[in-house]
């Protein structure tokens, strides 16, 4: 009996020292994921840009119709961009944007997605107020008023097009290769556009709004 007994709480013993051994490794492989993804993260990356010290810079900009179109923004003429989530994206908007820079509206996620008009950013770099609403879809409870994370550009109404720009038809034209926008893969909510890419899409669209 003695004997079993004292198998018994070595069999226990060595469990305990197993789970332990596991727990600490577990906890071990959490922290340096944890490191890692910091290490990595976005919001320390820098941005692939530098703004051209001359000539126009553009940009595109990306909306659901159905959340805000350009029909929305012809309507209310100005409009703040919120609702950016995306640290490469928020960096274009808070450190490179300026006042005239011009703007293609883009819906997304439509049918069809394309360049739906024109605006104009209309004012500088301000903390996105729906990051600090607990009600809103965009709220982040990590950032502070006294240290914003998100920031948004207002940008003006300046042309809506008669017909959107469908995305297909940008993808049949050499004249836009090496736009980013057409590049696989690209989701980015808010990207830069070559003057002379820029320049296309209007002659494209039929557009009265010249650079």
């Amino acid at each position: 009996m003695a004997t079993k007994k004292t198998a018994t709480k070595k069999t226990a013993t060595k469990k305990t020292a197993t789970k332990q051994a596991a727990t600490k490794q577990a906890a071990t492989k959490q922290a340096a994921t944890k490191q890692a993804g910091t290490a990595t993260t976005p919001k320390t990356a820098p941005t692939p840009y530098a703004r051209p010290s001359s000539g126009p810079v553009c940009w595109l900009m990306k909306s659901e119709p159905d959340v805000y179109g350009i029909a929305e923004l012809e309507r209310d003429r100005t409009s703040g961009w919120e609702g950016v989530r995306n640290y490469l994206a928020r960096n274009y908007m808070r450190d490179f944007m300026k006042v005239g820079d011009l703007v293609l509206f883009y819906h997304s996620n439509a049918s069809p997605s394309g360049v739906a008009g024109v605006a104009r950013v209309c004012g500088t770099p301000v903390p996105d107020p729906t990051q600090f609403d607990s009600k809103s879809d965009y709220y982040d409870g990590d950032s502070a008023p006294s240290s914003p994370r998100w920031m948004m550009v207002p940008i003006a109404f300046v042309e809506r097009f008669e017909e959107v720009l469908p995305l297909e038809r940008l993808r049949d034209e050499p004249a836009l290769s090496g736009m980013p926008l057409l590049a696989r893969g690209q989701r980015l909510s808010v990207q830069p556009v070559s003057p002379q890419h820029f320049h296309h899409v209007l002659h494209l669209a039929k557009a009265t709004t010249t650079l």
